[in-house]
């Protein structure tokens, strides 16, 4: 999921025309909510025909493709972006993993972290998914993806060929496609693949925000993140459709700004919803065919529709679920297993009892988000963007080749 972080509007973009953008940040994350939710609290409501989870978690992952190419060309300096995103992503997602693992004295990390030093190396770089190592909070899988877009679209725009984003999303439509046909496991299995990308990581990182060996760094992370995703990941088609989903959005901000067209659009969300159609690795109910597509569509009319009425006012409750939707998506999971271990199962309980435990859930989980958001996230947004103003003065500034 999710990029889950919220829209920060590039100079060319006045943050008053992106708050639709906020608002399907704010559906994502309650619909991933929900599916984590009502398994459990209210068993009889969960839908079946599509997947609540992952339609919010596509969402998400048109946002971060529409907005984050937009913010790093904005700005125009890898140097900035990187601390805008560390510092945005990280207070939040140590200060879970903080509280997670002070609290494994009552609730055990969840069995899918190795107790091997290979999961602190895949927490710090968040490359969880693609050095199939679990997170200590289970959605913390989508920021995998995240990183590896961050780390492609940096690469592209140091090389000069970021505008390049339907051909690319097309290329991770086929490669999705497959990788389903001939890819049943990592083929980079074991704890070095954490342990070695997690090394890389932060030299490279280190040199994106120094300058120095700027471009060496950005093209061996932008190298590393594709070598991963195609084989490291846990379900490698799945890693490279979740390419194809982010490129599409960036392909799709494109053709807004009349730089692009609408078929590579069309293509890419065509190969997507067939690429586990004939995937070895397609056992879960919500790949099958037609919930897999349903859930793309309803995914991919939900955006068309922010985007439709992205004129018009956007209602308050939807921008404050958007703004405070990253704390919404890490902190709701591991609040439900404390809730599941204190109370037991509640899905059979009377219907009222559910409605009134689900309601006192959903009032502790925003009232908490909220909280972090004010006390963590938002003091991390702003230490990032004081620690980007003190620019060196001899640095340059990243533009790139036209392409």
């Amino acid at each position: 999921m999710i990029a889950t972080q919220p829209v920060t509007a590039p100079p060319t973009a006045p943050a008053t025309r992106l708050a639709w953008l906020d608002a399907l940040r704010g559906i994502g994350a309650m619909a991933v909510v929900a599916e984590h939710m009502l398994p459990w609290l209210m068993p009889s409501l969960r839908p079946y025909w599509f997947n609540l989870g992952m339609y919010g978690v596509l969402v998400f992952f048109l946002v971060s493709g529409y907005i984050i190419p937009m913010s790093l060309e904005g700005r125009g300096d890898v140097r900035a972006f990187w601390i805008s995103r560390l510092f945005r992503l990280y207070p939040l997602y140590l200060l879970v993993i903080a509280v997670v693992l002070v609290l494994a004295v009552w609730v055990p990390v969840r069995p899918a972290v190795p107790r091997h030093a290979s999961a602190v190396a895949a927490h710090l770089s968040m490359l969880l998914d693609v050095v199939h190592v679990g997170g200590v909070a289970d959605p913390m899988w989508t920021l995998s993806y995240e990183m590896v877009f961050y780390l492609l679209v940096t690469a592209l725009f140091v090389g000069g060929v970021h505008r390049r984003s339907g051909m690319l999303a097309i290329a991770f439509g086929i490669v999705a496609v497959c990788a389903g046909l001939v890819l049943s496991a990592p083929l980079l299995p074991g704890h070095w693949p954490a342990i070695a990308a997690c090394a890389v990581f932060v030299a490279g990182i280190g040199c994106l925000i120094t300058g120095r060996l700027r471009t060496l760094a950005a093209y061996t992370l932008g190298a590393m993140a594709l070598v991963l995703l195609v084989f490291g990941s846990f379900v490698p088609w799945f890693g490279a459709a979740i390419l194809a989903v982010m490129f599409t959005g960036t392909a799709i901000q494109r053709w807004e700004r009349g730089t692009g067209g609408l078929t590579p659009v069309v293509a890419a969300a065509l190969l997507v919803a067939v690429a586990p159609v004939w995937s070895i690795q397609a056992g879960w109910w919500w790949v099958q065919p037609d919930v897999w597509i349903t859930t793309i569509a309803l995914a991919g009319a939900t955006f068309a529709a922010g985007m439709a009425l992205r004129g018009r006012r956007v209602p308050g409750v939807l921008t404050w679920l958007g703004l405070i939707s990253y704390s919404v998506y890490l902190l709701h999971h591991p609040l439900l297993r404390y809730l599941n271990v204190l109370a037991g199962d509640l899905g059979t309980l009377p219907a009222a009892a559910q409605a009134s435990v689900t309601l006192g859930y959903l009032a502790v989980l925003l009232t908490l988000s909220w909280l972090t958001h004010r006390y963590v996230e938002a003091p991390g947004q702003r230490l990032g963007r004081r620690i980007t103003r003190r620019r060196p003065s001899a640095q340059p500034r990243d533009i790139p080749v036209p392409g």
